[in-house]
Parts: structure tokens; C-alpha cells; sequence
């Protein structure tokens, strides 16, 4: 029996994250887009910061997602470190939502409403439009049925006399409210919520303790204050892949809870009493007291709220010392980014929740957009070098060409494994329940990165032509060939400057017609410039091997502004 009894708690845990994870995903699909522009515009001081923090919580039911996007953003550069501490403090304060859903659950006979609302989900899933708001119901049902069984679990642990004995045979040690057993209650709840991985599953179980009369309320509280030091202890090992300011984020993340749990500890009585008395609750009160389950969830939530309401209104006045102890604590490596190859953005695999994995591979593709003009710019580069060795060649100069054509060629290499990870993490995204919008998102992306590939290709293939010319220590291009080559590579450059800069900002402001044209004069430059050299090559100017070689890095130039239309579409969504 007491079997069934743990695993009917088990089962009912399952259930309550389950549908906590289910109703903040449809949330954020619901609202996800706009939600991400708020939260990069409306960050100007730290003030503004923390209310958005605080509302993008309170919509999406989700610090852990909170926190991912301004993660995100932090690390494209769209935020600054202080403007991302500032919405993590006040994620702190909307995420105290969720211990008042949980009251709620905890207080009030809701199985009524559950039924129902799985009906009405269900209904609407299976009409395409509304599909994401019966995910939305579902998830809520049974969130509320998790908790529901939860309690009901919690009173049968306790009427049944053989576990309310084990129980309280433990609990009678930690009876006495002495500071030792209150660490030891706070340590509980921060190792708790770090196994569990949830903060909201164990909200539930100390409010279910605490209803049942199993937990004082004091030890109650101190579990309270494990679990905020604990759910921060789970982003720092998260983030512990993630590049430097994702790291430091965590850490502020850690520091602002830690640190308050410390003054509260200082001032806990004080505090506490403040606490029962906007609740109004009295601490004496009995589990046989009439309204003690429903006063007993009501006053840790109101506990939950007031410390993090609090501890944030304390330490947004230090936000700056914060920023600077944690970028003391993690420094940067010193690495060269140009030949760093790792994926920057989603190293850490596949985020909880697939619309935010989609957000962060589209950062990637970002980065992947801006290494293949880099990797442009040095095909530029290598063509200007040749044309500076020609005839008597300087070994200096020698080394600096060899060197800046292993460097291409290493590009080259990168850009096959960006172009392979991307859409590995990809394809395991869209494994996952998603939006219309998102899985068309997810096939976009995936065009994307093989033009993107192809762009790297013609630029190592442009690379390969100038190397096999340079090695030809007996012909070189003539000052009009360079002169073409360079007007050519200025017009490829312009397209690439053009598709980068749809990629980095919104696609609703550009303007698609700038790039069509740019790509309406490469082809005619093209075409021109076909014409030119047979007739060149016809009057002896050069000869027909440098005519070939010079034809190629032209058609290359034209082939690479083809695949450049090409993310643009993507991007924009056109074909």
C-alpha cells in the first residue's frame, strides 16, 4: 500500500511538470515573437529591464525561458550584460506567478474544471487553428490535476497511520526552530530542486507537506529559500558550455539569490512576521484548524513573492558592483574567434523549449553569414597579394599569400561542419511538438545554411583559382583584368553586405529590390565582361589559359551572388 502511495506521488509530480512545461510552451508560441522584441527594445535602464524581465515571466510562465532569451540576446551583442542582469531580477519576480497557481491548485477543489478543460483541448487540437491554445488548456489541466493528486496523496500519506508515523519519526529531530535545522531544511530544498530540476515541482511538494501539517511552516520556509538558490544552481551548470557572458549571466543569476537568502536569513524573524501578517496567518494555527490547508499555501507563496519582490528592489541598486564582480569572477579565454570553429550558440544542446532553440539557431546562422563575407573579404585580399608578387616574388610576401590560403582553406572546412551541425540541431528541433510558423521557420533555416555552404565554396573554389594563377610564375592577369576582377568582387561584396545585414535585423524593413538589383548588375558585369575577354583573347592581349583562370573567378563572383539571392528568399520567406 505504501508503495502505491509513493508512486502515486511520483506519478502526480510527473504530472504537474508535465503540464507546467506544456503550458508555458504554447505560451510562448502564442506570444514567443513578440515577447523577444519586447524584450530587446524595452531594456533602456535597469528599471525598464526588470519590469520586462518581470512581464516576458508573467506571460510565458517561465523564468528558465526568460532567462535563455536574454542569454540569447546577451550574447548577439542586442543586450549588454547590466541590461541582461536587470531582466534576469525581474524573471525573479514574475516567476513568483507560478507559487500562486500552485496555492491556488493547493487550496481550492479544481478537479471539476480539469475534465472539462482536457475536452475542450482536445477539441481544439484537432482544429488546426486553435491547436495551440488546447495545448495551452491541456497543459493547465494537468498541471491542476498534478496538483490536485498531489494533495489528496499528501493527506492519505498522512492518514495512513504506518507512514505518519515513519514521517514524523524524522521529522520530530528538526522539530525545534534552531538555526541548524534550518540550514539543514535550506540545504534540502537546494539539493531537492536541483535534482528535481524544477523550483515549481518543488513549490508543490512543500506546499503539499506544509497543507498536510507533515512541515511546519518555518521549515517550509526554509525550503522556500533552498529551492531559489538551487534553480539558479541548474542554469550555472548549463550554462557552464556556453560562451563567457552566458556564464556570466548565470553567475548574477546565482549571486542575486544567494545573497538574498543571506539578509533574509539575518532578518528572518522580522521578516517572516511581516510576511504572516499581509497574509494573515497565524503562525500558531493547528493542520485541524478550519482553512489551515488553503492559509498554509497561501502564506508560503506570499513568502515566495516578498523575498524575491524585495531582494530585487534591495539589489537593483547594486546592479553595476554586480556586473563587475561577475566579469571578475569569469574572464574571457583568449582565443582568436576567426578560427575558433565551435557553434557558439547552441553548444549546450537542445534547449527545454524547441521555439527558443529555433531563436538560437538562427543566431548561428547569423554567425555562419558573417564568417562567409569574412571568408569574401580574404579572397579579396589573396587577390591583391597576388597581383603585388608578380614578377620577382619576395619571400616575405610568399609566406603572407601561403598563409592567407591555408586560412581560406581552413574556412572552407568550417563552413561544411557549420552547415552539418546546424542542421543536425535542426533537424533534432523539429522532432519536437512545434507551431506552423516555427516548422516553416525550421525549413527556411535549413535552405539557409546550404547556400550559405555554397557561398564558402565558391569562395574557396575563387581561392583555388588565384592560387593555381599565382603558382604560374610566367603569366599574370593585366591591370584591366585586375581592375574588372575588383569592380566584380566590389558588386559580390555589396550583395553579401546586403544579405548580412536581413540577417541580423528584421526582415520587415528590407528592402528586397536593393539586392535583385545588385544582383541584376553582377549578372550583366558578367555577361559584359564574357564578351570582352574573347576578344581580348582573340587580339593576343593575354593569353587563353589566363583568359580561363580570369573567366573563372568572374562566373564564381556570379555564381556566389546567385546563392546569396537564395538566403535572402529563405530569409525572407518568398519561395
Amino acid at each position: 500500500m505504501t508503495i502505491f502511495i509513493v508512486f502515486k506521488l511520483l506519478g502526480s509530480l510527473a504530472l504537474l511538470m508535465f503540464g507546467m512545461k506544456s503550458m508555458s510552451e504554447a505560451l510562448q508560441k502564442i506570444a514567443g515573437p513578440q515577447l523577444r522584441h519586447v524584450l530587446g527594445a524595452m531594456t533602456t535602464n535597469r528599471f525598464a529591464g526588470a519590469l520586462t524581465g518581470m512581464f516576458v515571466t508573467a506571460a510565458v510562465q517561465s523564468s528558465t525561458a526568460t532567462t535563455l532569451m536574454t542569454v540569447s540576446f546577451v550574447s548577439a551583442g542586442l543586450l549588454t550584460l547590466a541590461q541582461a542582469i536587470s531582466v534576469i531580477m525581474g524573471a525573479n519576480i514574475g516567476t513568483t506567478i507560478t507559487a500562486w497557481i500552485m496555492s491556488l491548485g493547493m487550496g481550492l477543489n479544481i478537479t471539476n474544471f480539469v475534465y472539462p478543460a482536457f475536452f475542450i483541448g482536445i477539441v481544439l487540437i484537432y482544429m488546426k487553428k486553435r491547436r495551440i491554445i488546447g495545448d495551452f488548456l491541456f497543459g493547465i489541466a494537468f498541471l491542476f490535476l498534478g496538483l490536485s493528486t498531489l494533495k489528496e496523496t499528501g493527506f492519505s500519506l498522512v492518514d495512513n497511520p504506518e507512514t505518519n508515523e515513519a514521517i514524523s519519526a524524522f521529522f520530530v529531530h528538526f522539530n525545534e526552530p534552531t538555526f541548524l535545522n534550518s540550514l539543514f531544511f535550506l540545504l534540502i530544498g537546494t539539493v531537492l530542486t536541483l535534482s528535481v530540476q524544477s523550483s515549481a515541482a518543488m513549490m508543490a511538494i512543500t506546499m503539499m507537506l506544509c497543507s498536510t501539517g507533515v512541515l511546519h511552516i518555518d521549515q517550509g520556509v526554509m525550503l522556500v529559500l533552498g529551492e531559489n538558490i538551487g534553480t539558479t544552481i541548474t542554469a550555472n551548470i548549463v550554462a557552464l558550455s556556453a560562451n563567457v557572458q552566458a556564464r556570466r549571466a548565470a553567475l548574477a543569476h546565482m549571486s542575486i539569490n544567494v545573497s538574498g537568502v543571506v539578509w533574509v536569513l539575518l532578518l528572518l524573524k522580522p521578516f517572516f512576521a511581516m510576511v504572516c501578517d499581509l497574509a494573515h496567518f497565524d503562525p500558531t494555527m493547528t493542520p485541524s484548524t478550519p482553512g489551515f490547508t488553503i492559509m498554509a499555501s497561501v502564506v508560503l507563496a506570499t513568502f515566495h513573492s516578498a523575498f524575491n519582490v524585495s531582494n530585487i528592489l534591495i539589489q537593483i541598486w547594486f546592479l553595476p558592483l554586480i556586473e563587475r564582480f561577475v566579469c571578475w569572477v569569469i574572464k574571457p579565454k583568449k582565443v582568436d574567434d576567426e578560427e575558433d570553429f565551435r557553434l557558439h550558440f547552441i553548444t549546450s544542446g537542445i534547449m527545454k523549449t524547441p521555439e527558443l532553440s529555433v531563436l538560437e539557431a538562427h543566431k548561428e546562422i547569423k554567425d555562419f553569414s558573417i564568417r562567409m563575407q569574412r571568408m569574401f573579404t580574404m579572397v579579396r585580399e589573396l587577390l591583391t597579394l597576388s597581383s603585388s608578387v608578380t614578377g620577382k616574388k619576395k619571400d616575405n610576401q610568399e609566406t603572407e599569400f601561403n598563409k592567407l590560403y591555408s586560412r581560406i582553406e581552413k574556412y572552407e572546412s568550417i563552413s561544411d561542419n557549420m552547415e552539418l551541425e546546424i542542421a543536425n540541431y535542426l533537424d533534432q528541433v523539429s522532432d519536437a511538438h512545434l507551431s506552423d510558423e516555427t516548422k516553416a521557420k525550421i525549413r527556411y533555416m535549413l535552405r539557409e545554411i546550404s547556400e550559405l555552404e555554397s557561398i564558402g565554396d565558391s569562395c574557396f573554389n575563387m581561392a583555388r583559382a588565384i592560387n593555381r594563377k599565382y603558382l604560374d610564375k610566367k603569366e599574370h592577369f593585366t591591370e584591366s583584368q585586375y581592375q574588372h576582377l575588383h569592380q566584380m568582387m566590389e558588386l559580390t561584396d555589396e550583395s553579401l553586405s546586403l544579405m548580412n545585414k536581413l540577417i541580423s535585423g528584421r526582415k520587415e524593413s528590407f528592402d528586397l529590390n536593393r539586392t535583385m538589383n545588385t544582383e541584376n548588375e553582377i549578372n550583366n558585369y558578367r555577361n559584359q565582361l564574357k564578351q570582352q575577354n574573347i576578344i581580348d583573347v582573340n587580339n593576343h592581349k593575354y593569353t587563353y589559359a589566363i583568359g580561363t583562370i580570369y573567366m573563372d573567378l568572374i562566373n564564381e563572383c556570379e555564381k556566389l551572388g546567385d546563392y546569396v539571392v537564395n538566403v535572402v528568399e529563405a530569409r525572407m520567406g518568398t519561395h
